[in-house]
């Protein structure tokens, strides 16, 4: 069994007050790791390590240094690929396929794209007329926004920490990340390849812990951290606001989503079928990106419900190294509960359970892990829980429209912002339809199909800010303008 210290000051330390937690597999109820839980001494060590790596060397880092050692880190973590895939694996429970092609790869690419931004982005300038016909230049210069708080969450917990970690070190800033509890190893991890590669120490800081009364609240209360940047469930983000509001910090928040997937009739039939499959259960369901509403047209809509309920019940669960395996578990037990009751309250409300609906047959070795079936539905009405709350299970409702307003307003009929996945051969109408979904991003014939150059963000109870390229620079910098008198 491993134990999984704080990453503090370059050092790997345990806690102060000596508390630890359990870190179980999802897979199997396995411990795997006795886990150092971060209290207020161990944030603030953690903050003024981090203070006094940006008024130290890595402060007077050039951009350049910056960029080179940046991209240090993104060739360790590929040098090291298979120590990331494993403890991916370890934490999340999710198929090794999903690590090594998408989730691990990604969070090396998170550290050079924004070494490139950072070097190709540029400043605006302006040539004023003063009365005195002399003139004046003006122009921006950015600079670190300070110590950062990161606050990341367990579903792609590699790749989402590092799509904040990275702007952040590209910009100056010092981080202390607080990962999530039920997914300590790949961030841990992270700090010895900055020792590798000879980041100061200081600027990147990893405590371990819980929300309330522990290392998250801490950290978002801590008066030394400059802004927050959280990914998560709505209402842990009203509370990280709550604590921001302390000292009037920048925040940056990409949370929940019920995201609608519309299926018109003129659709690549296969496509629709094979993209929908991927926005609803990928990753077991746990993307907050992913799919709980689907809106078929009616002409195609037995067909499709049909059709995606052969495809997910071929779904193979097992151990996340098994090539069998495309299909893990929840994260937990507690979050195994959640999306169970999710189906319970599914079927008494009235839906017609296509598929799923309860815990698979698993192997004998197996059965104590939190394993769900993946399930469809059809037959809700548009009022219905599981039609307005959030599940982040591996699920999702399928009812018929008729019309393009009709399909427009029941997507939007939600609190939430966050994606929209719409399938048709008609590119105007996919155009229109885009134009009217509230939404922080809409996919064309595609989904998770993502350049990083890009804004990303929600709307309504979904986020707020956005992240990619220039746009992550809005957050992780503050521009300031010099003024010339010539």
């Amino acid at each position: 069994m491993q134990h999984i210290n704080h990453f503090i000051n370059g050092e790997f330390v345990s806690a102060v007050d000596g508390k630890s937690f359990e870190k179980r597999s999802p897979v199997d109820r396995r411990l795997i790791a006795q886990v150092s839980e971060g209290g207020k001494v161990d944030v603030d060590r953690a903050v003024h390590a981090a203070r006094a790596a940006l008024n130290g060397e890595w402060g007077a880092f050039t951009m350049e240094q910056r960029v080179e050692i940046l991209y240090g880190v993104a060739d360790e973590i590929t040098r090291r690929f298979d120590d990331f895939v494993e403890a991916e694996m370890a934490d999340t429970g999710q198929p090794k396929s999903i690590m090594t092609h998408a989730f691990i790869p990604r969070g090396a690419a998170n550290f050079k794209i924004f070494a490139d931004v950072i070097k190709n982005v540029p400043n605006e300038s302006f040539q004023t007329t003063t009365p005195d016909g002399l003139g004046a230049l003006n122009y921006a210069i950015r600079v670190p926004k300070g110590v950062v708080g990161v606050v990341s969450p367990w579903n792609a917990p590699f790749l989402l920490m590092t799509w904040k970690v990275g702007p952040a070190l590209a910009c100056g800033n010092t981080v202390v990340v607080k990962p999530s509890e039920e997914t300590p190893l790949t961030t841990t991890l992270l700090g010895e390849v900055m020792n590798k590669v000879g980041v100061p120490k200081g600027v990147f800081n990893v405590v371990h812990g819980f929300g309330p009364d522990s290392a998250g609240e801490y950290l978002t209360h801590h008066p030394k951290v400059d802004a927050i940047t959280f990914t998560g469930e709505t209402t842990t983000g009203a509370a990280i606001m709550k604590a921001a509001s302390e000292g009037m910090r920048d925040v940056s928040f990409e949370l929940g989503g019920k995201n609608a997937g519309i299926v018109f009739a003129d659709s690549d039939f296969d496509k629709a079928v094979d993209g929908i499959y991927k926005s609803s259960f990928l990753n077991s369901g746990q993307v907050c990106l992913g799919t709980e509403r689907v809106y078929v047209e009616r002409p195609i809509f037995d067909k499709f419900v049909e059709a995606l309920k052969k495809k997910v019940e071929k779904v193979r669960h097992g151990r996340p190294d098994d090539e069998n395996c495309n299909f893990g578990p929840m994260i937990s037990h507690e979050h195994q509960a959640k999306v169970l009751s999710y189906y319970a309250k599914a079927v008494e409300e009235g839906a017609t359970v296509v598929t799923g609906g309860g815990v698979p047959s698993i192997p004998e070795e197996l059965k104590e892990g939190a394993w769900v079936e993946p399930t469809i539905w059809t037959g809700l009405a548009e009022d219905a829980t599981v039609m307005k709350e959030e599940i982040f299970g591996p699920c999702c409702h399928i009812a018929p429209f008729d019309d393009e307003q009709q399909v427009i307003n029941w997507a939007n009929d939600t609190e939430y912002g966050l994606s929209t996945t719409v399938w048709t051969r008609d590119l105007s109408r996919a155009h229109r339809v885009a134009a009217k979904i509230n939404v922080g991003i809409t996919w064309i014939n595609s989904w998770f199909l993502r350049d990083l150059r890009t804004a990303f963000g929600g709307s309504k109870q979904s986020g707020i800010g956005r992240e990619g390229g220039v746009h992550s620079l809005e957050f992780y910098t503050e521009t300031r303008n010099v003024c010339v008198k010539l």
